[in-house]
């Protein structure tokens, strides 16, 4: 008789194929949580406020809570300072050895209204060697507003805030008016990355979620269902001294939801308004060196453009890019997983052919299953290195949601082919009515996931968001049940059924472990900090999460295809009275629902005998 690998298996192989697969899998979470990063340092970034005699004050003009900052960036052997004002960009760069950052910390405490942490990578080449590359990096960005006063402003010039082609610029709305400075000569910039440093290809995207800050005026409220519209442009380059070269133009409409939690009053001007933050932007690759945003508020009162919308005082971006440290890893997994899966599921399927009956549905699940999850190891992302391929984003959902849309079909035609009743499966028709619905789904997903990230392979502005357990147990009740007639079969068709229900009771314990690591990390990964610490050892739980979920499910289908491949270890003849009648050499099948050309199988008879007493 042969069945699967795993019916055939002992306890003491069956641990051991187990207890390696435990170890692949702590591998796997410690590739992503304690792996050194070569990329990363701690950055401080603050809006001070420096007093005028302060000897860190760029210039005395230029006092106040957001008109001046300063960028701390500490490293293993030493620690460097930036300082730039919002209005004359001075930059003052200089280092400072690491043994005196506390002193140094302490003393710029007292000056910062406002700290924010956050690490970064790829700008500096000295790193911390406790720490793992976090999944992503979140960089704040203050617009500063520049005055664009020529004519056809679409077809000016690009506004820099910064650098040898600095704009000219304003502090605050307020110093317009005396100016005599219009809404539509106003542009927010902001450049991208910050100053003294360069994004690299290594990130993989970018996205961008914008706050807008608006002041609460008497005159000027923001009326119900307003929407803000902006005139945004988008440009790139790879050095400091060639031009900008436009990468995208879009009118850019947004709904504001906003709300004023004091009383409306005239005491209680120039209180801000309390805001969700909006989705701004996404690219679906990282190919240039430098990008450079330019957004204008037209306002045309005719045509009720941005008007009714408040007064909006500064508009503030957070990018969000993928860390290089991490996409290291994360490619490096992928090359070696490759391979693996690939490699067992060749294997697997020879071991189908080599029978001398053609392969069932489950088998044929099983194989699909594999290729699904090859589809998604192969690492073409390596090529996103060297081109600029802004479809990566939309490629990875499609291959995700392919395997996601099989892993389910699997789980319901695997139940069903253990179902023991009177049922004839083993044709994917039987299952159109699980399958469908999963097909269904999955196609739903599929189309909106074209509505919004391929519509963002052309304007990258554009965001969609502004315009099985009872079946377990049914199956578990059922097997349970035809436990208790196990001892009066005969022996082959004792060890046959035996094999079914350990292999459907052992998949099911597997499958319902991955399933709830997956949304125990998930949480885990929402509710903390992102690392936890351990004396001088830090892990790093995002990463963890991604390369411990991701290998946990290489591992799942590589074990699948392992353990439930065809069997070729044959248990002889059974001339007991009442036996299934088998001569010797001549193979069961894998389930319980293979039929022939002859009629069902002797099993398939006895299952629905059963069902019917």
């Amino acid at each position: 008789m042969a069945g699967a690998i795993i019916e055939n298996m002992s306890t003491k192989k069956l641990c051991i194929v187990g207890g390696i697969l435990l170890v692949f899998q702590i591998v796997a979470f410690l590739v992503g949580g304690l792996i050194v990063s070569h990329y990363s340092f701690l950055s401080l970034q603050a809006h001070p406020h420096f007093p005028t005699s302060h000897p860190l004050h760029p210039r005395k003009a230029d006092v106040g809570p957001q008109s001046s900052w300063f960028l701390l960036q500490v490293s293993q052997s030493s620690s460097g300072i930036s300082i730039f004002s919002g209005t004359s960009v001075v930059q003052r760069r200089f280092k400072v050895p690491t043994p005196k950052i506390l002193s140094l910390l302490s003393s710029l405490t007292p000056l910062t209204q406002e700290n924010e942490f956050y690490e970064n990578d790829e700008y500096v080449q000295d790193s911390d060697k406790n720490h793992a590359p976090a999944p992503t990096t979140a960089v704040p960005y203050m617009s500063i507003k520049c005055v664009d006063v020529r004519k056809n402003h679409h077809k000016t010039r690009w506004l820099v805030p910064w650098g040898p082609n600095k704009c000219e610029k304003i502090r605050d709305i307020e110093e317009a008016i005396p100016r005599e400075i219009e809404a539509n000569d106003i542009v927010f910039s902001v450049h991208i990355p910050l100053p003294s440093m360069e994004m690299s290809p290594w990130f993989q995207f970018m996205l961008f979620i914008m706050q807008l800050d608006i002041a609460f005026k008497l005159n000027n409220q923001i009326r119900e269902n307003a929407e803000v519209s902006m005139d945004v442009s988008l440009g790139y380059r790879d050095d400091m001294f060639s031009e900008w070269t436009e990468m995208a133009h879009e009118r850019v409409p947004r709904k504001l939801k906003c709300t004023f939690t004091s009383p409306k009053t005239l005491e209680h001007e120039g209180r801000y308004y309390e805001c969700d933050v909006l989705p701004f932007m996404e690219i679906g690759s990282v190919a240039h060196k430098y990008y450079l945003l330019n957004i204008r508020l037209p306002v045309n009162e005719k045509k009720k453009i941005n008007v009714g919308i408040g007064e909006i005082k500064d508009i503030r971006l957070v990018g969000i890019h993928q860390n290089g440290g991490f996409t290291k890893v994360w490619f490096a997994m992928k090359t070696f997983l490759t391979p693996s899966i690939f490699i067992i599921m060749v294997w697997y399927w020879r071991r189908i052919t080599m029978m001398s009956r053609p392969p069932v549905l489950l088998e044929k699940v099983i194989f699909a299953l594999g290729i699904s999850m090859t589809f998604i190891n192969i690492p073409v992302e390596w090529f996103s290195i060297g081109f600029d391929w802004t479809w990566m984003l939309l490629f990875g959902d499609i291959r995700q949601g392919i395997f996601y849309a099989m892993l389910l079909s699997f789980w319901i035609i695997f139940c069903g082919e253990h179902m023991m009743d009177q049922h004839e499966r083993n044709h994917i028709a039987g299952y159109w009515k699980q399958v469908g619905p999963i097909a269904v789904g999955s196609f739903c997903l599929f189309i909106f996931d074209m509505c919004e990230r391929g519509v963002q392979l052309t304007n990258p502005f554009y965001s969609i968001w502004t315009t099985d357990v009872g079946t377990e147990l049914a199956v578990f009740r059922n097997i349970s049940g035809k436990q208790s007639s196990l001892p009066a079969m005969s022996k082959v068709r004792r060890l046959h059924y035996e094999g079914l229900i350990f292999r459907f009771k052992f998949l099911m314990l597997i499958t319902l472990a991955c399933a709830a690591m997956t949304v125990i990390f998930f949480i885990v990964s929402q509710v903390t900090e992102g690392h936890w610490k351990w004396g001088g050892v830090t892990v790093q739980v995002n990463s963890a999460f991604f390369t411990g979920i991701y290998g946990m499910w290489n591992l799942y289908v590589f074990a699948l295809m392992f353990l439930y491949a065809p069997s070729h270890k044959n248990y002889g003849e059974d001339q007991s009275n009442g036996d299934l009648g088998i001569h010797s050499g001549e193979e069961l099948q894998l389930t319980t629902t293979i039929t022939h050309v002859d009629g069902p199988t002797e099993i398939y008879k006895l299952t629905r005998k059963e069902a019917q007493e």
